[in-house]
């Protein structure tokens, strides 16, 4: 029953003997308890009743279903437990690898988004890609001999770019084989090859192999450094893609061939190919090309001249991948392998490349910086150069050990200075070193012809009469090579039998300053001082020099410039420099010429050079040993050609030799070769005959004739000045 008392609601109730505390409630009796009071969905207070677990509200809404709740009749949400969770199922086999899937699909998605971020922050580090080009290669320059033949590649690269379409199919064929099999398939990530490498790894439990594509080292070696990071090959990765994009197929498999580092510093396949086996690329058999291919794995290991166990592994490999791919048939295969038991045949670098040396040092002189591919014509007679080479390296081998020395040196020239041979040393392989173009020696007594040349110009004639004896100069006292005093003689018999005494008396006589004007007028270039010992050749020159300064006295006094490049042009055919005919001129006077003619003459005929042979052709020359037998030379001339020898040692230890006897036969084994089917012909200047009225070496008061004396810094000034 209800009541209502000053606004409240009030509810009657009974309490029983059971509902006291500490009572038992009666068997059949439901146990109550207070519910606490409860907000209706209006706020309406709801007093505290009594319940078994529902409550109860007096209002006829309490009939309907909660708003948001299920009507009756559906399932009840499962309530929560005494913590507030609810109470859940257990995962069924399928329910945990729906759960597994989804984690993985989720950790897919955040490496997605980091390798991505990666991914832009190296890339952002590039210059912006409309900025990309590939850069242009490094320029060779390609040095052929008067005939055409090859005689060294040089510049940064070591050979010129080629073409696919001038190689042989198997050519590209090997190296797609064996590099990047799936070259034609991808796009420049090769995601199936990454994948199987890293499954090959994971079982191997290390990395067995790499896994860049072609289109991936073009870019690494075209735009990046070598560094092994993270931020290298993520790079390499954007720049392939960005490179397949742009460029054709076979345009980046042409990128590749000419640029890769074969080994040796020769970049491009080209280079290699002349490099190891003396032949263009155009030209490789199978076999070689098989063993360029397997090189590019390790090129400092795998090249040509390494171990020749570990390059035949390497190319059998190649050629069972071109099998396996379909290039070439499984006997083709067989075939092309090398013999386990053969060694393999590279080319070995000849004398010819001290020459090279020499033509690419003089190009910044002819034409600036090389920009672009050249084509470098040289003066060079193959079949001379190879001659040249031979006798030089013939003679260490036969009497070097016997004679205490070990390198040789040859410049070889016609008389107007064109270069026709020149010999470095005796092993371009193993010493790089130009004995011929770089080094400076004493020349010993191949410089005495500049003394009796002064000595001429003066007013003495080859019958001035000089006395062999004892001499001092300011304290200065040589003395001759045997020790001993020959007294009265001629100046040709002192030349010819080379008297230290008499050469030294007579550059004392003219004046050292004097003799020192003569050589520079010849074509000595070394820097010379005007002592006393200049007489005894003590000052060093290189032997390009003084073979040059020679040349005057073969061809009737004029003074050359030894030169070696005829013609400079580009591939395209475009000429960037073509010689002229150019020199210093005249520079000794005919009746001169004709004097030392005679006397140098002599020299070969009764003096030190009596061993020189040359099939009769008029020939003169002179020797030349330096102090201790350091250095051994003797140039000698026709009017024809003239040709220095030198031999000696590196490190300037004595040896056994002197300029009479291996460097004479080395010059009249050469010469005779060089003058086969070639006329006759005598030197310049009739020979002055004994019997003419002769003189007393002295000092003059007044010399015969004044001539003019102009040095070779002044004739090449009046040439190109216009003076």
């Amino acid at each position: 029953m209800r009541k209502k008392n000053a606004g409240a609601l009030y509810m009657d109730f009974h309490v029983s003997p059971e509902d006291r505390v500490g009572a038992t409630p009666k068997k059949g009796t439901r146990s109550q308890r207070v519910a606490p009071a409860k907000k209706t969905a209006r706020g309406a207070r709801v007093e505290p009743g009594f319940t078994d677990g529902e409550v109860y509200v007096d209002d006829e809404r309490s009939e309907r279903a909660p708003r948001g709740k299920a009507p009756r009749g559906r399932a009840v949400k499962p309530q929560k437990t005494r913590r507030g969770r609810r109470e859940r199922r257990p995962l069924s086999l399928f329910g945990i690898i729906w759960k597994l899937i989804s984690w993985l699909f989720i950790l897919a998605i955040w490496g997605a988004l980091a390798a991505g971020a990666v991914v832009v922050y190296y890339a952002v580090q590039l210059p912006s890609a409309d900025t990309w080009k590939v850069p242009d290669r490094a320029a060779n320059i390609r040095i052929v001999a008067a005939n055409g033949q090859l005689i060294s590649n040089r510049g940064k690269t070591g050979g010129e770019a080629v073409s696919l379409r001038e190689l042989p199919y198997y050519v590209p064929a090997a190296f797609v084989a064996i590099e990047d099999r799936r070259f034609y398939e991808h796009f420049g990530i090769d995601v199936v090859g990454l994948a199987s490498v890293a499954l090959e790894s994971l079982q191997a439990g290390e990395v067995t192999r790499g896994a860049s594509t072609i289109t991936q080292q073009v870019a690494k070696n075209l735009f990046l450094t070598l560094d092994q990071t993270l931020g290298r090959k993520v790079q390499e990765a954007l720049l392939a893609v960005w490179l397949e994009q742009n460029y054709s197929k076979d345009d980046i498999l042409e990128l590749y061939l000419n640029r890769m580092n074969f080994g040796h510093e020769k970049y491009g396949i080209e280079a290699a190919a002349q490099y190891y086996f003396g032949k263009s690329a155009r030209n490789l058999s199978l076999s070689e090309a098989a063993i360029l291919a397997g090189s590019l794995q390790a090129p400092s290991r795998l090249n040509p001249q390494a171990k020749a166990d570990l390059v035949q592994a390497r190319q059998s490999l190649v050629l069972q991948a071109m099998a396996k791919e379909g290039y070439i048939t499984p006997n083709e295969a067989k075939a092309a392998t090398i013999d386990p038991s053969q060694t393999i045949r590279t080319k070995v670098v000849g004398g010819e490349s001290y020459v090279a040396d020499w033509v690419e040092s003089l190009m910044t002189a002819y034409l600036g910086e090389v920009k672009e591919d050249v084509i470098v014509h040289t003066t060079i007679n193959w079949d001379l150069q190879k001659e040249a080479e031979f006798v030089v390296k013939e003679a260490v081998a036969n009497h070097g050990t016997e004679m205490k020395f070990s390198q040789g040196a040859l410049v070889a020239m016609d008389v107007d200075g064109t270069v026709r041979a020149l010999v470095g040393g005796v092993d371009y392989q193993q010493s790089q070193f130009n004995r011929a173009v770089t080094a400076r020696r004493q020349p010993g007594s191949t410089f005495k012809p500049f003394v009796y040349l002064a000595g001429m110009e003066k007013g003495y004639t080859p019958d001035t009469i000089a006395t062999d004896g004892p001499i001092d100069i300011n304290g200065w006292k040589p003395e001759n090579a045997d020790g001993k005093y020959s007294g009265d003689m001629t100046l040709r018999q002192a030349l010819a039998l080379s008297r230290n005494t008499v050469a030294a008396l007579l550059a004392n006589d003219v004046g050292p300053d004097k003799v020192v004007e003569a050589a520079m007028r010849m074509g000595i270039s070394s820097p010379l001082q005007a002592v006393p010992s200049i007489a005894l050749g003590t000052q060093e020159v290189s032997l390009l020099e003084l073979t040059a300064a020679y040349a005057p006295f073969a061809n009737g006094g004029i003074g050359v410039i030894a030169n070696v490049i005829t013609r400079i042009e580009t591939a395209d055919g475009k000429v960037l420099y073509d010689a002229v005919a150019a020199g210093p001129g005249r520079v000794i006077e005919p009746a001169i010429v004709a004097e030392m003619n005679d006397m140098l003459h002599a020299a070969v005929e009764i003096g030190t050079g009596k061993r020189a042979q040359l099939n009769g052709w008029p020939m003169a020359g002179k020797t030349g040993t330096s102090q201790k037998a350091r250095d051994a030379l003797f140039v000698g001339y026709t009017a024809r050609m003239v040709t220095g020898i030198w031999l000696g040692n590196d490190d300037d230890v004595g040896t056994k030799l002197s300029g009479g006897n291996v460097p004479v036969e080395i010059w009249s084994q050469f010469m005779t070769k060089a003058h086969e089917g070639i006329p006759v012909a005598e030197l310049p200047g009739a020979m002055t005959q004994p019997g003419m009225e002769q003189q007393q070496l002295q000092p003059m008061e007044q010399p015969q004739a004044e001539r003019p004396r102009r040095t070779l810094v002044d004739m090449l000034g009046e040439i190109f000045g216009g003076g």
